[in-house]
């Protein structure tokens, strides 16, 4: 080996030797057998096997040894040199790590507020704009609350009035776009998101996931940072799920106790939660999260919700000459815009969990103009993506006008809004995406109204000649 090769393998070794010192560094060890960080107990013991123990459980185990008549390693047929064997299995599990801390002398001093922090509402909403199509005023309010929530926590002005957090409820049908608007948002504000599902959420002591749980995930979407985590989002969709029970004589762990339970992490309160785990036990280390920054925002379809409205509103009709007749609101396509919370108490929120997010507003049901955008225009619409997997084999992809409006139709019948979409494209596409590779020769295909209806094929351009080859009508 030349001396040139010699120096560079040794050069990959202090490279890989200050990344692994950087890693550690930030990074704090866990105790073995408490599982508390070494920023609580102080000074750990390092043992083979890459496992730390703390002064603490050191001292418990050796006077666990020093004494004879213990009735554990009795039962056990173990004597004190046999607590610790000299070989220990290779399958010992790798303690776990938390991120340290910055101290406090090395946090950046806080400034005010910094515009370049956090684009404008109408900046926001313009990159909304690019992703999802039509909900206008969802954006708009989504846009200005999240503008005041990370003002609200950049600044560090001192001031008597006290700003409570932006939390919001999200109502809308199924399909309209509620969890990709809280993912666009959270990956253009490049800040850590977590999404759970409150049917899982159980009251503390039964089979299910406590609501500590939610800050757990948001804490392992930000790497173990709890900086990082304290300034995340957090999006529990199916809101209307955990709706108090009427009707049931059993004891109701995932309705209204679920909403009792988030009562402190929506308002903000120091949580200790486990870390890569959702429940607590003797072998996951813990950590406090202050909540006081993260922003919560709570989704839900709320089916029947449209009922409560028209009763609440029909109690205002009348008899005689102009009056509102009953049936007037039973084609109105909008019904929830008109809800207040005095319609969402009735539906079995409870009065301090709909306190706690101020900011109400709801999404349109997807129109059939709307659903045809949604196949053309984002940035990442479906249609493109099928467009860019064909131009991979060199294939260029069309859909006709009235082919557009047919998948809207089929969609529509569906009633789960955008979601259906991919379904129905998925189904057309099959055939196409079969039989594309078998010939290098076809340049283009277009997809007709008549395919989409299962009455015709699409039609297939050669390199060179129009229509010389055509794909079987699908069944």
């Amino acid at each position: 080996m030349s001396d040139k090769d010699h120096k560079d393998d040794m050069n990959i070794d202090d490279t890989k030797k200050h990344d692994t010192k950087d890693h550690e560094d930030n990074y704090e060890s866990v105790c073995y057998l408490c599982r508390r960080p070494k920023s609580k107990v102080g000074k750990m013991i390092h043992i083979p096997n890459n496992i730390d123990i703390c002064a603490d459980c050191m001292q418990k185990t050796f006077d666990a040894i020093n004494q004879g008549d213990n009735p554990y390693m009795q039962m056990m047929g173990l004597t004190p040199n046999m607590l610790f064997m000299p070989n220990l299995p290779n399958d010992v599990p790798k303690p776990q790590k938390l991120k340290k801390k910055k101290p406090e002398e090395e946090k950046e001093p806080e400034i005010i507020f910094d515009r370049r922090k956090i684009p404008a509402p109408h900046i926001i909403k313009a990159s909304l704009d690019d992703y999802i199509i039509g909900q206008d005023y969802a954006k708009k309010v989504v846009s200005v609350a999240v503008y005041n929530h990370y003002k609200r926590i950049y600044s560090s002005k001192k001031s008597d009035i006290e700003i409570e957090k932006s939390n919001m409820l999200m109502i809308g049908p199924t399909g309209s776009g509620k969890t990709y608007l809280v993912k666009t948002l959270a990956k253009l504000l490049n800040v850590p998101l977590a999404i759970t599902d409150a049917t899982s959420l159980t009251e503390a002591g039964y089979i299910g996931d406590d609501v500590e749980s939610v800050i757990s995930k948001l804490l392992q979407n930000a790497g173990n940072d709890v900086e990082k985590a304290e300034q995340g989002i957090i999006f529990i969709d199916e809101i209307d799920k955990i709706a108090k029970k009427r009707n049931t004589n059993s004891r109701d762990v995932s309705g209204e106790s679920v909403q009792q339970g988030l009562l402190k992490l929506l308002e903000g309160a120091d949580v200790e939660v486990p870390v890569g785990a959702t429940s607590k036990n003797a072998m996951v280390p813990l950590t406090t999260v202050n909540t006081e920054n993260i922003l919560f925002i709570c989704g839900g379809a709320f089916p029947d919700l449209d009922k409560i409205i028209k009763t609440r509103l029909n109690k205002q009709s009348s008899i005689g000459f102009k009056a509102d007749l009953k049936d007037k609101y039973d084609e109105e396509p909008n019904l929830l815009q008109k809800v207040t919370v005095d319609d969402l108490r009735e539906y079995g929120m409870i009065p301090e969990f709909l306190g706690r997010l101020p900011i109400v507003f709801t999404l349109e049901g997807l129109t059939r103009d709307m659903l045809i955008k949604v196949l053309q225009e984002p940035k990442n619409a479906i249609l493109r993506q099928y467009q860019e997997l064909l131009a991979m084999d060199e294939v260029k992809l069309q859909f006709s006008e009235d082919a557009l409006e047919a998948i809207a139709e089929k969609a529509l019948e569906k009633k789960t809004g955008a979601r259906a979409l991919r379904a129905i494209l998925e189904d057309i596409m099959l055939d196409i995406m079969y039989e594309i590779p078998k010939d290098d020769n076809i340049g283009s295909v277009q997809i007709t109204k008549d395919y989409i209806e299962g009455t015709g094929v699409p039609l297939i351009e050669m390199r060179g000649t129009v229509n010389s080859k055509r794909i079987a009508a699908r069944q």
